[in-house]
C-alpha cells in the first residue's frame, strides 16, 4: 500500500537561475491577477476558459512566451480550483490579487516540465538549480512546488509515493487537553508536551533586533534603508529559527502519543481568540495549532482512531461521575467534584473526559449526559 507524500528540500539557486526564477514568477503573477480582475467583473472562470485565454495571450504577448507554458498553466489550474472550494466551502473568501511586493513567490511544475539530473532540479528555459539532497526520494516525483520564504531562501516541494510504513500494534487510548503553561497534558503525564518556550530564550536577541529596526526605520515615504533591510531580516531568522525548533518537537512527541496508542482522543481547540488576549506571546510559543495538526496527520496516516472532542465544558465536566462543577477561573488549577468528591489537576480532569467522550463514541460532553439521562429514564439508550 502507498500514500502520496511530499518531500521539501532546500535550493541553492545562482543570481542567474534566481533571476528566471522571479521573472518567471511575475509571469504567473500576472495570469492570476488577470483571472481575479475577469471573476470581480462578473464572470466566473473555468480552468478551461483561462486555457484558452493563456494559448491566446501567448501568441499575441512575447513577454508571456518567455516563460514556462507548465508554470503558467498550473498558475491558472490551481486558481480554478480555489474559486471552485470558495464556492462549495461556505465562509471560504475568494482568490485575490497578489500585490509584486507583497505576495511571496511559488512556481508548480508537473513531471513534463521539470527533471531531475546530476542532482540538479532542471527547469525549462535551461534553468539548473541544485538541490541539497537531505534524503532520497521514495520514487520518482510527479510534480514539484517551488517557493521562496521571507529570508529569501528557495525550496523545492516533491510529491512522490512512498510504502505505507507499518505501525506497531498498540493498545488503549489517550486523551488530550491543550493548554498554554503546558502545550498538551495528557491522560498519561509520561505523555505530556511540556512549554518550551523557544521564543522566550531568544527574547533579549529578539528585542535588539526589533529596537534596531525601529531605528532604522524611515518613515512611511520612500523605500527603506539597506540597513533596515539587515535588521528585518535578523529579526526573521530569530522567529523562524523558533518556530522550526517548536515544529521538531511538536513532530517529535506526535509520533511517539501515535506509536503507543490506539486511539487519540484531541480537544478541537481553536487558539485563535488567544491572540486577542493577554496570552498572545505566549500561546504563539507554544504553537499549539501546530502541535494538534500534526498529532491529527500522524496518527491519521498511522491507521490510529483519531477522535476530535468539542472543548465546551470539559474543564467543569467530572471525570468520574460526569457531574457538572461551577465555571473555574484561569487561575483555579484544581478541579473538585461537588458531587463525589473527586479531585485532581484541571488539565488531567479535561483529558480525561475527552478520552472518554471518544471511548463512548459521541463528540461532546453534552452528548454523553444526554445519553446518560436516557439510560436512566427509559433504559432504552446504552452509553
Amino acid at each position: 500500500m502507498t500514500e502520496v507524500v511530499r518531500h521539501n528540500y532546500r535550493l541553492r539557486p545562482g543570481a542567474q537561475a534566481e533571476r528566471a526564477l522571479v521573472a518567471e514568477w511575475h509571469r504567473c503573477r500576472f495570469l492570476w491577477n488577470e483571472a481575479v480582475h475577469q471573476q470581480k467583473s462578473g464572470a466566473r472562470p473555468t480552468f478551461g476558459k483561462l486555457g484558452k485565454s493563456l494559448t491566446e495571450a501567448r501568441r499575441r504577448t512575447t513577454w508571456l512566451r518567455d516563460g514556462s507554458q507548465v508554470a503558467q498553466q498550473q498558475t491558472l489550474r490551481t486558481y480554478a480550483q480555489a474559486l471552485d472550494h470558495s464556492f462549495k466551502v461556505k465562509g471560504r473568501g475568494r482568490p485575490t490579487f497578489k500585490a509584486r511586493k507583497k505576495a511571496l513567490p511559488s512556481l508548480e511544475y508537473t513531471v513534463r516540465g521539470f527533471s531531475i539530473r546530476d542532482g540538479k532540479l532542471l527547469l525549462p528555459k535551461g534553468v539548473s538549480i541544485p538541490v541539497v539532497w537531505s534524503r532520497e526520494l521514495p520514487s520518482e516525483p510527479t510534480s514539484v512546488r517551488i517557493t521562496r520564504d521571507s529570508l529569501g531562501h528557495w525550496y523545492a516541494s516533491f510529491v512522490v509515493r512512498r510504502e505505507v510504513g507499518t505501525v506497531s500494534d498498540a493498545e488503549g487510548g489517550v486523551g488530550v487537553d491543550w493548554g498554554v503553561s503546558t502545550t498538551a497534558t495528557t491522560t498519561d503525564i509520561r505523555f505530556d508536551l511540556p512549554f518550551l518556550g523557544h521564543r522566550k530564550r531568544c527574547a533579549a536577541a529578539l528585542a535588539k533586533a526589533q529596537r534596531q529596526m525601529a531605528r532604522r526605520h524611515s518613515g512611511k515615504h520612500g523605500p527603506q534603508s539597506g540597513g533596515f533591510q539587515r535588521a528585518a531580516r535578523e529579526t526573521a531568522k530569530l522567529h523562524k529559527k523558533a518556530a522550526r525548533q517548536t515544529r521538531h518537537d511538536s513532530r517529535v512527541w506526535a509520533k511517539r502519543v501515535v506509536a503507543a496508542h490506539d486511539l487519540i482522543a484531541v480537544e478541537d481547540f481553536r487558539p485563535k481568540f488567544l491572540a486577542k488576549s493577554t496570552m498572545a506571546r505566549k500561546a504563539a510559543d507554544a504553537a499549539i495549532g501546530a502541535a494538534k495538526r500534526a498529532l491529527v496527520e500522524r496518527g491519521v496516516r498511522a491507521g490510529r482512531r483519531v477522535v476530535l472532542v468539542q472543548p465546551a465544558f470539559t474543564s467543569m465536566t467530572c471525570s468520574d461521575c460526569f457531574a457538572r462543577a461551577k465555571r473555574l477561573e484561569l487561575c483555579e488549577r484544581t478541579f473538585r467534584c461537588p458531587e463525589c468528591g473527586y479531585t485532581a489537576c484541571r488539565d488531567r480532569n479535561a483529558a480525561r473526559v475527552v478520552l472518554v467522550v471518544a471511548e463512548r463514541g459521541h463528540s461532546s460532553v453534552e452528548d454523553v449526559r444526554q445519553a446518560g439521562h436516557l439510560l436512566r429514564v427509559g433504559g432504552s439508550v446504552a452509553v
